[in-house]
């Protein structure tokens, strides 16, 4: 069954204003279901298909005459010689949407784009399904953090307990696994490591040991949502820091993973350097890391840092998909004294703290201070954690459920 997707509505908007557009994001997160299920008579392929990579790469004028647009091209990072016969087509019509495309690995992509389809091209991310994407809540209104729009995503949103949470941080935003059982969802994210990311890892990149890569990878998973310490994974998977910092470009590439970079302003002095590590789907953090069912998930001692990387990632969806202008960072300063996430928009920072309770403690957002002791503009913002509404701490401030992201 299609889950309807959030990105639909901005993708649809953005195909009618470019050319062309590309939506990015991990493999098997969807991004072909969705375009699929928009497409209307629009032809399609696949350069996962040797045959048709072979003609892209050979012949890329013939190809485009084979596969006429609109057309939805595949995994159109594996032939870049593509790009510039792709940019004739857009400026040889007026005609909006003529290609939808897909691509798993962003960093070749951008730099292709920016030198062929500047100006003709619209670039979307598509992440793992989010918790209210399962549950089909799609909200009126974007997200704000004053308490009368808090309240208003609140009516929309469906109830949630922490055993629905961890069960959805535990099953995972792939669609293949969300009427999986315990036994196929662990086959489901072997395959996925064994066959689609050391594929790709292969083919991007020189690396050819599997073994301390999945080393690599599981040490990763261990500092889920957790400052990243270099040196501390490299040793675990018995390699260099450089070589680290190279497998862990190749995560971000990929879409496994996300870095959550420090906060950096002339007022503030910070003690934090390193970024924090995410992953864009916590439940392949928690394959790897044994975690095989969601109670021993939500009991574990690191369920914390789980119910972190899932708050995270929840917001940077509803946010990149309702194309919001922000900026996301984390703060730590030389007292040690850290602000989970720092929301940049509308020239105003929205500090906000994550806790994995029902009743955090309301003096959590004295730390939020530090923004009005150096006169850094204030917006609102709270604490995200699982209290069953929204729930005013101060003028400021509220207790905002997770199911409201």
């Amino acid at each position: 069954m299609y889950i309807k997707r959030q990105l639909e509505e901005s993708f649809l908007q953005m195909s009618r204003f470019f050319k062309a557009v590309l939506v990015t994001g991990a493999r098997q997160v969807g991004k072909t279901t969705m375009l699929k299920n928009l497409a209307k008579g629009r032809a399609y392929v696949s350069l996962d298909n040797g045959a048709d990579l072979e003609l892209a790469r050979s012949e890329p004028e013939l190809f485009l005459q084979r596969y006429k647009p609109p057309v939805i091209i595949d995994e159109v990072q594996k032939a870049p010689e593509l790009f510039p016969y792709i940019k004739i087509a857009c400026d040889n019509t007026d005609e909006r949407g003529l290609f939808w495309l897909t691509g798993s690995e962003q960093f070749s992509l951008m730099s292709n784009i920016r030198e062929s389809l500047a100006g003709r091209i619209g670039i979307m991310t598509l992440y793992p399904l989010s918790f209210n994407e399962i549950n089909g809540t799609f909200f009126s209104s974007p997200l704000r953090f004053d308490m009368a729009s808090l309240i208003e995503r609140e009516r929309e949103a469906k109830p949630f307990d922490v055993q629905k949470v961890f069960h959805t941080i535990w099953q995972g935003g792939m669609p293949a696994v969300q009427d999986a059982g315990e036994k196929e969802h662990s086959m489901y994210y072997e395959t996925y490591i064994s066959t689609y990311l050391m594929r790709d890892i292969m083919t991007i990149s020189s690396v050819r040991d599997e073994l301390r890569f999945r080393k690599f990878i599981t040490a990763c998973a261990a500092n889920n949502a957790c400052q990243l310490n270099m040196t501390s994974v490299a040793s675990v998977a018995e390699i260099t820091a450089p070589t680290a910092k190279a497998w862990l470009d190749l995560l971000v590439r990929l879409h496994i993973v996300y870095l959550l970079q420090p906060y950096a302003n002339n007022k503030l002095k910070r003690l934090a350097k390193s970024p924090k590590l995410y992953f864009t789907d916590p439940a392949l953090a928690a394959y790897l890391c044994k975690w095989l069912t969601p109670d021993t998930l939500a009991n574990g001692n690191a369920a914390g840092n789980y119910f972190e990387n899932f708050a995270v990632m929840e917001l940077i969806k509803d946010l990149d998909y309702s194309a919001q202008p922000y900026d996301l960072t984390y703060f730590r300063d030389s007292n040690s004294k850290e602000i989970d996430l720092f929301l940049q928009a509308d020239g105003k920072i929205h500090p906000l703290e994550i806790k994995m309770s029902a009743s955090p403690n309301k003096r959590e957002v004295k730390k939020f201070d530090v923004l009005d002791s150096n006169s850094i503009p204030r917006g609102e913002g709270g604490i995200i954690c699982m209290h069953p509404a929204v729930l005013p701490i101060d003028n400021s401030n509220c207790m905002i459920p997770v199911n409201v992201l």
